[in-house]
């Protein structure tokens, strides 16, 4: 059975699932990008977590990340080590 850890967290009032990915999150398309996003999403909602589905992964030593618009200020603040400590979740399909 699959699973992925993630970091549910409530910031300034969001409730946001960060999924610390693999780097070939990175070699995906914007297509495949956002049509996994939005599997994570429904597979977090359906798990009974609250909140919009973002993606972090590491790229040629830097951290990237696939969210919403208005999210990026606060994403663009944290970094990968961020999210693996705040990892305080897991679901499972």
């Amino acid at each position: 059975m699959p699973h992925l850890k993630l970091a549910h967290i409530n910031e300034q009032g969001q409730n946001m699932i960060i999924f610390p990915l693999d780097r070939s999150f990175g070699n995906k398309s914007d297509y495949e990008q956002s049509a996994a996003l939005d599997e994570l999403q429904m597979r977090a909602n359906s798990a009974g977590l609250a909140g919009r589905a973002v993606a972090f992964w590491q790229q040629g030593g830097r951290t990237m990340f696939r969210g919403p618009n208005p999210w990026h200020g606060f994403l663009k603040s944290i970094s990968m080590s961020w999210v693996q400590a705040n990892v305080n979740k897991q679901i499972s399909w």
